[in-house]
């Protein structure tokens, strides 16, 4: 490609005033003062060729500095800058460590930086350690699994690990919610009573009795608080056995659960079963007194299945009037009013 000579300006450019040039920002700031009839005749060239020499004079003040060659690359060591330049933003503040960060930064732990990929000799092939990919790796890798000795020989292994995966997913996603609460400073209580601003009667009947079970005997000596009700759903922790016992005790017990095998017949409760018959029999006897009475007339002389009598043990009737003047069965019946007179002529 040719060059048109003609048009090639020289490094060297005159100014009236001297630019102010800070190298450090690349900036460079002309004081003087426009050529306000060249502008205003032809303004786009006129601003080209002001800002043409501008950069010029910046670029003539770097390579004043010293500079290094980096792979057949030139580069200028820039000086701190000079000017503080307005922000259109805050500056972002330092983000605070994490949990993991902390305890590495505590005990001097470096982050290795590793290879995206890793050798695999159970699948012979370049595995990518996290990712696209990753998981058809995986499963290739692991088509069958093997059932752990005292594990269930009917328990589904791929099911078991899935599950341990998702809780480890939980696990992690868990304690990346605490790292962004602990940056902007929210306190979360380890008991799982998350603050509110107003709390229910129920949320804080919880967590006294979680403060009060804070303690090394678990609340064991905590005085109560007059009229205080027991948390509900708390539930009774479980009375184990000791391990060792003596051989009477053991023996007896071992015997009472061979004799509960054994038994033929089921325990039955004498009390309860005569208690069952005794009103079984009496419903069934109920049940024949409400049969109606053969012979009975129709319309004045109609008796109410109710108000019939039943015969006493002397052969009269059981009927008989109470304290009251009115008419009552015995013990165990019910009250019966009889039917009052219609008074007039016959």
């Amino acid at each position: 490609m040719e060059v048109d000579e003609t048009n090639i300006r020289s490094t060297k450019v005159d100014k009236a005033l001297e630019l102010d040039i800070d190298v450090g920002n690349l900036m460079a700031s002309d004081p003087n003062e426009l050529q306000i009839r060249s502008l205003r005749q032809n303004p786009g060239a006129y601003l080209k060729s002001l800002a043409r020499d501008n950069t010029q004079l910046l670029l003539n003040k770097v390579w004043t500095l010293p500079f290094e060659r980096v792979d057949d690359v030139i580069i200028a060591k820039l000086p701190p800058p000079a000017y503080l330049l307005p922000r259109e933003k805050p500056v972002p503040k330092v983000k605070s460590l994490t949990k993991w960060q902390a305890y590495a930064k505590e005990k001097g732990i470096v982050k290795r930086k590793k290879t995206k990929l890793v050798w695999d000799e159970i699948v012979n092939a370049w595995v990518p350690r996290f990712g696209y990919k990753r998981a058809a790796a995986e499963h290739e890798k692991d088509w069958v699994l093997e059932v752990p000795q005292n594990a269930d020989p009917y328990e589904d292994q791929f099911e078991k690990k899935s599950e341990v995966k998702s809780e480890r997913v939980a696990k992690n996603e868990l304690q990346r919610l605490k790292n962004i609460a602990r940056s902007r400073k929210v306190v979360l209580p380890s008991t799982g009573l998350v603050p509110k601003e107003k709390q229910s009667k129920n949320e804080l009947h919880q967590a006294m009795h979680v403060a009060k079970k804070a303690t090394a005997s678990l609340g064991k000596f905590q005085e109560k608080l007059p009229k205080e009700k027991p948390l509900k759903g708390n539930g009774k922790k479980r009375k184990f056995e000791p391990v060792n016992q003596e051989a009477g005790i053991e023996k007896t017990k071992n015997l009472e659960v061979l004799e509960k095998i054994l038994r033929k017949k089921p325990k039955m409760n004498l009390e309860k079963a005569v208690g069952t018959e005794i009103r079984r029999e009496n419903h069934e006897g109920q049940d024949d007194d409400d049969r109606p009475r053969k012979g009975a007339k129709r319309g004045k002389d109609k008796v109410h299945k109710n108000s019939r009598l039943n015969k006493g043990p002397t052969g009269k009737g059981g009927f008989k009037k109470g304290p009251a003047g009115k008419g009552s069965y015995g013990k165990g019946r019910e009250s019966v009013r009889s039917k009052p007179k219609r008074k007039g002529k016959h």
